[in-house]
């Protein structure tokens, strides 16, 4: 399989701005780099047009290069490996590759095979959802994994004492990796499957929804989201801005969740709702 990789030259200021932009074009995996960051995207997925509408919308931004070339997927997966490194969040939770050697010990630890799947812990917003679901209580809880990733939200869930994690990605990639990391981490309490929400009926609602995929995704799921939650259960959304909290909050209240706290890092944010 071969995928699309757009090397971007870029202010380190725009960066964050302009990967969730490309994220639209169909790239979904991203490295930063010295001058700026590399997209990657399946190449019948990416859309080209949109791409050259995201380029002459910040062409004032100097300096903004785009460069665009086709390589296979072992290639740029070998190259992430190279540069991926472990993240603590929180000082509370690291997330490391098998051969990282950490000498300190913390309350959790997962170790994540680095493969390009979204979530290796890198990206603020999954640092974000870490943070706040170690804030939630897990214990004895059935949760929802909606677009996993590497699954690392999912293992987090398993470490906090969930006993139930429904987990899944429409990237057949993703869940592949997430079947590895979820083996490599021990957590038997996780199912991972490659298909979309509205895929599967459930017979019991979840007692907490954790999805970390972008905003519109996010406003055309609320009334699932909704629909799969027990009352009093929680929802745990991020992958947007700061900016964007006020509109998912004014989506989510019309289908019953009220806002219980807001997070940010980076510029972007992470909201906890709750299901009245």
């Amino acid at each position: 399989m071969f995928y699309t990789r757009l090397q971007v030259v870029c202010d380190s200021q725009f960066a964050d701005i302009l990967m969730a932009e490309i994220a639209e074009a169909g790239f979904d995996t991203f490295m930063e780099t010295e001058k700026g960051f590399e997209a990657y995207g399946e190449e019948n997925l990416t859309n080209a047009r949109l791409l050259a509408d995201i380029q002459q919308k910040y062409q004032h931004v100097s300096p903004l290069l785009f460069f665009q070339d086709r390589v296979a997927r072992e290639n740029w997966n070998e190259e992430w490996e190279k540069n991926v490194e472990p993240i603590i969040v929180e000082d509370q939770c690291l997330i490391r590759a098998a051969f990282h050697v950490i000498d300190r010990k913390y309350p959790y630890e997962i170790v994540i095979t680095p493969k390009m799947s979204f979530g290796t812990g890198h990206h603020a917003t999954t640092q974000l959802m870490i943070g706040q679901q170690l804030q939630l209580d897990h214990q004895g809880k059935r949760v929802m994994d909606a677009g996993c990733g590497t699954g690392v939200l999912s293992i987090m869930a398993h470490l906090r004492g969930a006993t139930e994690t429904d987990a899944f990605d429409i990237d057949e990639w993703s869940v592949i990796n997430a079947q590895e990391n979820v083996e490599l981490n021990r957590a038997r309490t996780i199912s991972v499957w490659q298909g979309k929400l509205g895929d599967r009926h459930y017979a019991q609602p979840f007692d907490i929804i954790l999805a970390n995929i972008n905003k519109n995704v996010l406003l055309g799921d609320l009334p699932a989201y909704a629909q799969h939650l027990a009352a009093g259960g929680h929802l745990l959304l991020s992958g947007f801005y700061r900016e964007d909290c006020t509109d998912l909050v004014e989506a989510a209240r019309p289908v019953g969740f009220v806002p219980l706290r807001e997070t940010t890092r980076e510029g972007w944010a992470s909201l906890l709702l709750q299901k009245k």
